[in-house]
């Protein structure tokens, strides 16, 4: 099940008034075959209303790397850890952050470069198209953050990276 919210950001701690809304949606995903498609079109759906709904641009090529950075996040969760995987996808500034949660501790490193090595690329993959990446331990699991620029560069390039 996915809610998809808009809320207020909370008041600055100089008690002006919030500048923008938070526009995220989240779901639980729980193992039953179906998990890495669902999430995929959570993304595409939620990036549609986005567009429609706020007017926020979102270009081809965001639509397409946020498909690939949350199908290979939420693959990998569920390959590594056992239980449910959290997905939150929100928008903040000019990007899309892309938000995974598993129960897992262990957190992911990306292995060098193998042109022979078959499989195993997905971790590779998200950094190398993210602006930003960050994988942090919780107090139960850990969480993936991966952030896409929404839009691209006026020449057609990716937007630049910066960090979370």
């Amino acid at each position: 099940m996915a809610v998809f919210m808009v809320e207020a950001d909370p008041a600055p701690a100089d008690g002006a008034a919030p500048d923008r809304p938070v526009i995220q949606t989240s779901t639980a995903l729980v193992g039953d075959g179906q998990d890495i498609a669902r999430a995929r079109h959570l993304a595409a759906g939620f990036l549609t209303r986005v567009q429609a709904e706020h007017g926020i641009p979102v270009s081809q090529r965001a639509m397409d790397l946020t498909q690939l950075v949350v199908s290979e996040l939420v693959t990998n969760a569920r390959k590594y850890a056992p239980g449910p995987v959290l997905l939150d996808l929100r928008i903040s500034e000019s990007v899309v952050e892309v938000v995974v949660w598993d129960s897992d501790p262990v957190l992911p490193v990306a292995r060098a470069a193998d042109a022979g090595r078959v499989g195993q690329h997905g971790l590779e993959i998200v950094m190398a198209v993210s602006q930003g990446f960050e994988a942090q331990r919780e107090p139960v699991g850990k969480r993936i953050t991966a952030r896409i620029a929404l839009a691209d560069d006026p020449d057609g390039a990716i937007g630049g990276r910066w960090p979370l």
